[in-house]
């Protein structure tokens, strides 16, 4: 079992530094930070940057050179294992060969089946000494929806919602605008310009007329929007249709008038899939498949009413909750999501904590499902 001391904790929180700058920037690659370390310094620097641009280890590599180090006998921190085969860059395990590195210390191997492991063997059959495991939990949270695809064929759902104390996201007339404040709602933006895919439903649509897209932080691109909308009810002026790339999911388009909107639709550049599931609605799971595979989409950060919030929690498509409250109380109104009635208590779905924040005058909570 590896054995790790303060400094070798030191380089990998640096590294882990580093990949948080790789958000936005390297999807759907995965986020990577690296250092170079010789003689006890930092020699180099680096994050994965833009698909088919250089990976953090080949930026650390290069930032030494650049710096007049030379990185042979150094030791490599980074936070996934380097790659070891050729897809829109070299294998960075041969820059890692080239540059005689003596020693690389890996927080989590990488769940890709063309790498999974094979990189750690490349290095150590070139006698390069290879150590993994070190704050292996923050690595992988750094990268919960690439794992999540490359393990399951599916992204990680964060589920975003805003709500009173009591509960209610929406008053009974459907006004929900705004429980939270804009401190709040300022916060929210950060959490969808993480995302791949914005995701949506036809109710929200039709109460909010959403733009669905990321306001006051820099992105290099906007996120994919997804609706679901059974019946393509959506109408054509809904601003979600003409401000980006959308995507939209119906249970069926063979009648007529589905077809004609299908058609406006795709004069909108806006693409329909049919993808229904038994029961005539919108196949959930199947939408984030789809996503995964057609797309690559590491997160899809939702944003809908109660009834698609219940849906998706119900067929099990939730692997985080984003939830802001007020200090109010509201009454009567719609829920969080419509996910009853239970008939008994063992029924309940439940979640973990990871971590509650004051945001502004509202408090975000954060949870994960339980296993």
């Amino acid at each position: 079992m590896s054995t790790f001391d303060t400094q070798d904790q030191s380089f990998m929180l640096e590294a882990l530094q580093l990949a948080i700058q790789a958000r936005g920037v390297c999807d759907p690659n995965p986020r990577v930070g690296c250092v170079i370390v010789k003689n006890n310094q930092v020699i180099g620097r680096g994050f994965t940057q833009v698909v088919g641009s250089h990976h953090a280890e080949i930026m650390a590599l290069q930032d030494a050179k650049q710096q007049g180090h030379d990185s042979l006998g150094a030791t490599v921190y980074v936070t996934l294992e380097p790659c070891c085969h050729h897809g829109k860059t070299p294998p960075c395990t041969n820059a890692l060969i080239e540059a005689q590195i003596a020693k690389v210390v890996i927080a989590t191997l990488d769940p890709n089946p063309l790498v999974s492991g094979q990189g750690v063997a490349q290095l150590q059959a070139q006698g390069i000494e290879v150590q993994t495991g070190l704050f292996e939990l923050q690595a992988m949270m750094q990268n919960l929806g690439f794992m999540k695809r490359m393990r399951d064929g599916s992204p990680w759902v964060r589920l975003k919602m805003a709500s009173s104390l009591d509960g209610i996201t929406a008053l009974p007339n459907g006004k929900s605008q705004w429980i939270t404040s804009e401190a709040a709602r300022a916060d929210g933006h950060q959490w969808r310009s993480q995302a791949n895919v914005l995701l949506t439903g036809i109710g929200t649509v039709l109460a909010d007329n959403p733009q669905l897209n990321v306001r006051g932080v820099p992105v290099m691109k906007q996120p994919l929007r997804a609706i679901i909308d059974s019946k393509l009810d959506i109408p054509l002026d809904a601003q979600i249709l003409h401000n980006g790339a959308t995507i939209m999911y119906c249970a069926s388009c063979e009648s007529s008038p589905s077809r004609e909107k299908m058609a406006a639709l795709s004069d909108l550049n806006v693409q329909v899939i049919e993808l229904p599931n038994p029961h005539g609605k919108v196949d959930l799971p199947g939408v984030l498949k789809h996503l995964a595979a057609n797309y690559e989409a590491n997160e899809v950060h939702v944003e809908a009413g109660f009834k698609l919030n219940g849906s998706l929690i119900r067929e099990e498509c939730v692997d985080e909750l984003l939830i802001y409250l007020a200090p109010q109380l509201l009454g009567t109104g719609s829920g969080l999501a419509n996910i009853g009635p239970l008939e008994s208590l063992p029924n309940k779905n439940t979640w973990e904590f990871i971590d509650q924040q004051c945001i502004g005058v509202d408090l975000r909570l954060r949870l994960m499902k339980s296993q």
